[in-house]
């Protein structure tokens, strides 16, 4: 739990709100520590972040303490010590982990502390598992491909027959005009 003065300054209570207002969107949240990265580090970092649609975010330990515990979001005190980035993530929270285990593997300044992800805390090795698996996008890919290929080997398979048909010199079965029937008198 936060350590809470029994009358905060209205600077600190808007602060507060204001990391409550920047968490609220997001249902994902992965802890990093950035001491020793440049300017220039956390820039590029940023910048691959916000192509997964996951922004990193600086935020004074204990306004974001205070934050999570006001939105029911529990056991990430401990996360919370030391220089800490934020990463939020909407969906596909994976992407983002991937982005900053291949990150860290250039820079081993990054330190990822763990994650809070789908209401349960992950811890570094269970994020970095997680970050391995596929994003939903790509799964939904895969599972297309899936599904078209076999719809592609039956239409060509048809289309082969038809082709077929129609170099034996007769029109294919499907393509047979009807015979026209008797004038009736």
């Amino acid at each position: 739990m936060a350590i809470m003065a029994k009358k905060l300054q209205p600077a600190k209570t808007a602060a507060i709100e204001a990391t409550k207002e920047s968490f609220k969107d997001y249902n994902d949240f992965i802890f990093t520590e950035y001491r020793g990265l440049t300017v220039e580090q956390i820039t590029a970092l940023r910048k691959k972040l916000y192509e997964k649609n996951a922004p990193l975010k600086v935020v004074k330990n204990n306004f974001a303490r205070v934050a999570f515990d006001e939105m029911k979001i529990e056991n990430v005190a401990d996360y919370l010590k030391g220089p800490t980035a934020i990463v939020m993530a909407k969906e596909d929270s994976n992407e983002a982990a991937k982005v900053l285990f291949d990150f860290a593997k250039d820079n081993d300044k990054l330190k990822i502390k763990g994650a809070y992800i789908g209401n349960e805390i992950y811890d570094e090795k269970k994020i970095e598992a997680y970050s391995k698996v596929p994003g939903k996008k790509q799964l939904i890919a895969m599972l297309m491909s899936a599904i078209n290929g076999p719809a592609q080997k039956l239409a060509a398979t048809l289309q082969a027959y038809v082709d077929k048909k129609s170099q034996e010199g007769g029109a294919a079965p499907a393509a047979e005009a009807p015979a026209e029937a008797p004038a009736a008198e």
